[in-house]
């Protein structure tokens, strides 16, 4: 009989000489000896798993912990698999001996049950007192002594117990098992079932304590950074400097995001509205601000006190930013000479960003032959999908002319990626007013085949932008005073939808 969910590699049953009676689900490095009585325990680590997750939303809120599969090629995976079905024969046979053989059962009774009871919530005290009397350890134990442990019944009560905890997701995986007769393979794929609930349960717990989480931090982050200034009345010196570099950068700023109240000026403004602008708010100044950051000199010292924590992160999303400008670039180009036939394929788009992708590691050092091998790669790519479709090849003159345009993006003066990066900008500024769900529905040319990349892109800088100024909000307030006029009361809630 074939294993249940077979996509989820079985659990480890531990050292098969030391721990051959005590299978494994995912669970923290140490065993939890406190059981699920004691909350104060299970609450650490979970604060501490949000914690790692969370890293001052970085990541999207919806981000969860998934299970990390050894690849079942591997000699991992096959060792964890050999281990993990020779806990399983190793229980059929103590079962079938005569007379049979309970120690290996007890044991994963046991651990059932404190699966089980985990994954109950406070008020279920009901539920709580039906499995502590079922799977009662000294009961089963005397039962064992006789001889008369029914495992087949005890299987089918757990499985019972599981499909009432599970959450929906799990009802197809929890629908196969109920086909099972052999109570064996009932507990292995009831055991299977039980890890992921763990994980789910996990996750349950962290988005419950996120917004908590949250607030802490800010109001952790704030006070260290509080303390550090009454010690250095200087330590806003760079933040301020960067806010009054993003004020004058406003004054010359190219088309801002449309349909928002701090727009001064959009594409096909008017000369009246141009001479004319309106007053900077608050969010204008330090949306541009956090946009600078991207474009940040790493030369250049004067890092914002206030977002030094975050240099790193930042640095990231400018290496993505960077890379996304030349993959969008080359694929503008491409798709000029082949047309709407071969771009209009994902699976086509998708193979040339994979391609251009994975030849940019070396694109900072050496961009010109990173460009050379990387317009030779797309250009035989388009040469051998026309020939697949029936379609007729570029002309000597057009692959001449791709490969050549594809060749100058390596300039940063090349019109071309100018464009592109100047559209990512515009988008990210976007993203910062609107939100980034808002900003995707009317992306400018050259942008929409990388909308996936953009939309994570996105959301990592919002995410990113929204903490910092919850956490130092208050001090952006008292700069932003003395370089706007009137004054206004800074927003120090980023939109993000």
């Amino acid at each position: 009989m074939p294993d249940v969910e077979e996509s989820v590699p079985p659990k480890d049953p531990g050292d098969a000489e030391g721990r051959s009676c005590k299978p494994e689900t995912s669970r923290p490095a140490q065993d939890d000896k406190s059981g699920p009585e004691d909350p104060s325990v299970r609450l650490a680590e979970t604060v501490h798993a949000v914690s790692e997750l969370n890293n001052k939303t970085e990541g999207n809120h919806d981000d969860l912990i998934e299970e990390k599969l050894l690849p079942p090629s591997s000699l991992g995976g096959k060792g964890k698999e050999t281990m993990h079905n020779a806990f399983w024969d190793h229980l059929k046979e103590q079962l079938s001996a005569s007379p049979p053989d309970f120690s290996c059962a007890l044991e994963l009774l046991k651990e059932i049950k404190e699966i089980l009871l985990s994954l109950l919530l406070p008020r279920q005290n009901r539920l709580r007192s039906e499995i502590e009397e079922a799977l009662d350890t000294d009961s089963l134990k005397r039962e064992a002594e006789r001889g008369a442990l029914d495992v087949p019944y005890l299987s089918k009560y757990i499985l019972n117990m599981v499909t009432l905890l599970c959450t929906p997701v799990r009802d197809e995986a929890v629908q196969k098992l109920e086909d099972i007769s052999d109570p064996v393979w009932l507990l292995r794929g009831t055991f299977q079932v039980l890890g992921l609930m763990k994980m789910d349960m996990v996750n349950y717990t962290i988005q419950s304590l996120q917004p908590r989480l949250q607030e802490h931090s800010v109001q952790y982050e704030r006070a260290q950074f509080q303390e550090r200034l009454q010690k250095q009345p200087d330590l806003l010196d760079h933040t301020t400097k960067w806010l009054t570099q993003a004020a004058a950068d406003l004054t010359t700023l190219p088309p801002t995001c449309p349909d928002t109240p701090d727009s001064s000026s959009v594409a096909g403004s008017s000369p009246e509205a141009a001479n004319n602008p309106e007053p900077l708010s608050p969010s204008m100044v330090l949306s541009q601000g956090f946009l600078n950051l991207l474009l940040w000199d790493p030369e250049n010292e004067e890092f914002p006190e206030t977002l030094l924590m975050d240099r790193a992160r930042l640095q990231e999303l400018e290496a993505q930013l960077h890379q996304l400008t030349i993959v969008a670039s080359v694929l503008l180009v491409a798709s000029s000479f082949s047309g709407s036939v071969l771009f209009g394929s994902p699976q086509f788009v998708d193979k040339l960003k994979r391609i251009t992708t994975s030849l940019m590691e070396d694109f900072n050092s050496r961009p010109e032959e990173t460009m050379l091998t990387v317009s030779e790669q797309v250009s035989q790519e388009i040469h051998q999908s026309l020939k697949n479709m029936g379609l007729a090849a570029l002309s000597s003159d057009s692959a001449t002319s791709l490969t050549g345009q594809l060749q100058d993006i390596a300039k940063k003066e090349n019109c071309v990626r100018g464009v592109i990066d100047q559209r990512i900008h515009l988008f990210l500024k976007c993203c910062l007013v609107l939100g980034v769900q808002r900003s995707l529905l009317d992306l400018p040319g050259g942008l929409t085949l990388i909308e996936v990349e953009l939309a994570e892109l996105g959301q990592k800088f919002v995410n990113l932008t929204y903490h910092n100024q919850q956490v130092f909000g208050p001090y952006y307030t008292e700069i932003l005073k003395t370089l706007i006029s009137p004054a206004l009361t800074l927003e120090t809630k980023v939109e993000s939808l």
